[in-house]
């Protein structure tokens, strides 16, 4: 949104002004804004340019191996290590490393496996220029803090960190290192996505005034991976945390969609509400002996978790999270604005006036075989530059669009698509639901990790 439209609903939404500074929420705010602020804001930050970017990899059981292989495949690219708990894998990926450069580019492959603080060593003895981290939930900010204070920048996989505590020693580390530490948001990256980006910053929809984003994805499945793998530690989260444990994936895109912490408007208060928590314990009784160590949780995590986000403008943004029941997959994807709405899972739109061609008014969606002629019009610039190279890459070819930026922003010495406080704003949702369900649906206020400074950065641009 421009500043004067930003102006103008400042004086319609009785957020304004103000009563935003005397909020009793936000005077509570966790960590509050009076925390100092005496080093490099990461807003629009941008290092110094990296003719060969040497990488390190922590994590390569799940998501890892994915993103080494396409980073490998990349021009001016260099992988120098491969940490990983278990030796098998890390010898597995270092060796398709090794072939992925023809035994030239990723020629000397050092491997860290065997010992919980062998990433330790490997940033010690291997000083890679980046680092990126794809393991369990509770080693991202540890790993990520330890990795900037060596000197490398960190790409760490969704959530940023696990407390608010956490994030805050994140931006810290940061702003003190001058070191690039951004959440791998891939969603940002997908195709409807980066097009209702375009659309939004088009003014196609007028003003937004409210989002609905989530993740819906039945995974019980992941309950077999017992002792090695993603479900053998996730799965302790879900007992023993109630609140949405997973919201980036859907907010995320819609955050960027509002310039939500970038000059326009942020997040101010969340309040949340978890179902009972009933499908895990269910499954484990019906596919596990009485005295399998799943029945033996006492499951605490609402099967789904709906929180509803305010924003300094009065915004709204419903978000949700269900990792448990039976149900199609869905991220929701909505955002509304004075002219129409973009919406997902199916993909369609509705514009005030209809959509030129296909639609008379808004009481009509573009879905389907007719959304081909605003793919045309408004695919965002970048999808069309990479979309081909991406292909195959993991998730659709997000996967590979997020890779190459990572690259592309690295080696040009420009600014990244997510900053480390929109990696913190987004992850902050998991602990302050939990606080909310907790409290009986209590608001929370966000920490402004920016200390104020949101409103000096510039929206996201749509790079070409």
């Amino acid at each position: 949104m421009k500043n004067i439209n930003r102006r103008n609903f400042l004086r319609k939404t009785s957020l304004a002004g103000a009563a935003i500074s005397v909020s009793p929420i936000l005077a509570n705010s966790p960590f509050g804004s009076e925390r100092p602020f005496d080093h490099t804001y990461m807003g629009d930050f941008a290092a110094p340019k990296l003719e060969t970017v040497r990488a390190a990899f922590i994590g390569v059981g799940a998501r890892g191996p994915g993103h080494m292989k396409f980073f490998a495949e990349l021009a001016g690219t260099e992988v120098v290590a491969i940490s990983d708990l278990y030796e098998d894998l890390a010898k597995k990926w270092g060796a398709e490393a090794t072939k992925i450069g023809g035994g030239k580019r990723h020629k000397d492959v050092s491997l860290y496996h065997s010992d919980e603080n062998a990433w330790r060593t490997m940033l010690d003895e291997v000083k890679p220029d980046v680092v990126f981290i794809a393991t369990n939930w509770k080693n991202h900010a540890p790993m990520s803090i330890e990795a900037m204070k060596k000197g490398a920048h960190v790409f760490c996989e969704v959530p940023m960190a696990l407390t608010l505590e956490e994030m805050w020693n994140v931006v810290d580390t940061s702003e003190a290192t001058g070191k690039h530490c951004m959440m791998m948001e891939n969603v940002n990256y997908s195709r409807d996505e980066l097009m209702y980006l375009n659309m939004c910053r088009l003014g196609v929809i007028g003003e937004p005034l409210h989002a609905e984003a989530a993740y819906i994805h039945e995974l019980r499945f992941q309950m077999k991976e017992q002792e090695r793998g993603t479900g053998s530690w996730r799965n302790h989260h879900y007992a023993n945390r109630n609140g949405n444990l997973y919201p980036t994936h859907g907010l995320g895109p819609v955050a960027q969609y509002m310039n939500l912490g970038r000059t326009d408007d942020n997040f101010s208060s969340l309040v949340s509400f978890s179902t009972p928590a009933l499908g895990r314990k269910l499954y484990a009784e019906k596919n596990y002996d009485a005295d399998h160590k799943w029945n033996q949780l006492d499951y605490k995590g609402g099967d789904m978790n709906t929180s509803i986000i305010k924003t300094n403008l009065g915004r709204t943004i419903m978000i949700q999270w269900d990792e448990t029941s039976p149900r199609p997959y869905s991220r929701h994807n909505l955002i509304q604005g004075t002219k129409g709405i973009l919406a997902g899972f199916p993909t369609r739109v509705a514009l005030e006036g209809g959509v030129e061609g296909i639609t008379e008014n808004h009481h009509s969606w573009v879905q389907g075989d007719q959304l081909e002629a605003l793919y045309a019009k408004y695919d965002h610039p970048l999808y069309k530059r990479l979309n081909a190279a991406a292909k195959g890459s993991g998730h659709g070819g997000m996967d590979g669009l997020m890779m190459y930026r990572i690259v592309e922003c690295l080696q040009k010495g420009l600014a990244l698509d997510q900053n480390v406080y929109e990696g913190c704003y987004w992850s902050a949702v998991s602990p302050l639901s939990e606080s909310s369900v907790a409290q009986g649906g209590s608001p929370q206020a966000f920490p402004d990790f920016t200390r104020g400074k949101w409103r000096e950065t510039a929206p996201l641009q749509i790079v070409t």
